[in-house]
């Protein structure tokens, strides 16, 4: 590989919660005495970035001057070529690029453009803690749709019960991760097609997460859910942010690509109304960095050591925890292992299998506020000898202590 994703950055005192936040607030607890942490919590990586990017802001902060700004001809023609060569996107224009300070700002100004508080929007479940929190917080009542799991063990949209809660409860807005997160996921196009064929009959607006859609493992590809149909193109509001892809998310910024001009127009004006929507110029300079070819390069190399993990985790998962399963991802670099069995088994709850995994520094990540009731959710996007080093002490300190 010409990048390195087998040396761990020391991220200690380097304002990176994913290490120094252990033992704060929601995060797992700091490990016992005689074992480090092992973060595989929160979703960023530990891996170094594309040094293009750090290439790009240093080239800007030479310059003295940092006064008002607006964004640059080459963040939209990057962005544009980006979605054209990794997605396929055709027809992009600026006009339908606009900045957001995060994904999840951008979900609620769309949803706000064309729902009420008070209003149903229907999410997927297990659910992204995102969602649920900023729905909850601006007064949006949300309606679960279970994803159910096939006699593959492959999560799939159940879509008896969305038209059953669509047509009765008269729902009008609906939030799609695409690719999935936490179940990783990575939705077929008929999958898409009939999920937007429901939303098209009871017209519903849709709103798709797809920051994970650069982050695909071997022998799965990205749909963008704009490419459906015509119809999916003018009733969608997608979102894209290069933070997850090359672990940026300290630096915020991402944007929305919307095609329908009435709802454009809608979203930039409600995102306008707090006046805190604005980008940093070193987050435009970050993203035109991240967008050179030499982060086509490194992020295609980067999916090819998630899919290493992610088929080393779910071999050893199969092979040595009894009683835990796990549908194996089609993208993202989280796991969602479901410990159901092996809790009924030993007698155990999902709260003591967290801690005993943190008790040895397994930093790993509670599931049940992503809607799974007995689940846990693990990030793999670390060097392959600390994933190992971490399932190794999860097997003979956890899963198999003696």
């Amino acid at each position: 590989m010409k990048y390195d994703f087998t040396t761990l950055p020391d991220r200690h005192g380097r304002d990176a919660i994913a290490v120094d936040g252990l033992g704060k607030g929601f995060a797992p607890d700091a490990p016992r005495p005689g074992f480090d942490a092992i973060p595989m919590w929160v979703a960023d990586m530990n891996f170094p970035t594309v040094p293009t990017i750090q290439e790009a802001i240093i080239e800007r902060t030479n310059h003295p001057a940092f006064g008002y700004f607006n964004p640059t001809d080459e963040y939209f023609d990057s962005i544009i070529r980006w979605q054209a060569k990794r997605n396929g996107v055709q027809g992009l224009t600026k006009e339908c690029i606009g900045y957001e300070n995060g994904v999840l700002g951008g979900v609620i100004s769309a949803l706000n453009c064309v729902c009420s508080r008070g209003d149903k929007v229907l999410v997927h479940s297990p659910t992204y803690i995102g969602f649920t929190h900023c729905l909850t917080d601006n007064g949006y009542d949300i309606v679960h749709s279970p994803l159910v799991q096939d006699e593959a063990d492959v999560w799939r949209m159940d879509y008896a019960d969305m038209e059953k809660h669509l047509a009765e409860e008269h729902i009008h807005a609906a939030i799609l991760c695409s690719p999935h997160n936490p179940c990783g996921r990575v939705w077929e196009r008929w999958e898409l097609e009939k999920a937007m064929e429901l939303y098209k009959k009871y017209n519903v607006y849709v709103v798709s997460d797809e920051i994970w859609s650069d982050i695909i493992l071997s022998g799965h590809r990205h749909i963008p859910t704009q490419s459906i149909s015509e119809d999916a193109r003018m009733r969608t509001a997608a979102l894209y942010a290069p933070s997850k892809t090359f672990n940026l998310a300290g630096l915020i910024g991402s944007y929305h690509i919307v095609y329908d001009p009435w709802w454009r127009d809608r979203i930039a004006k409600e995102s306008s109304l707090c006046h805190y929507n604005s980008m940093n110029v070193l987050s435009m300079h970050a993203l035109i960095g991240a967008y050179r070819p030499e982060g086509y390069v490194w992020a295609d190399e980067l999916c090819e050591t998630l899919t290493g993990n992610v088929d080393f985790a779910c071999d050893y998962i199969a092979r040595h925890f009894r009683g835990v399963r796990v549908a194996k991802p089609e993208g993202t670099y989280m796991l969602f292992v479901d410990c159901t069995d092996w809790c009924a088994a030993h007698g155990k709850s999902i709260q003591d299998v967290e801690k005993a995994c943190w008790a040895v520094g397994a930093a790993v990540q509670d599931g049940v506020m992503f809607h799974g009731p007995c689940h846990l959710r693990i990030n793999l996007a670390s060097p392959r000898a600390r994933i190992e080093e971490a399932f190794h002490r999860m097997d003979k300190y956890v899963f198999n202590a003696k």
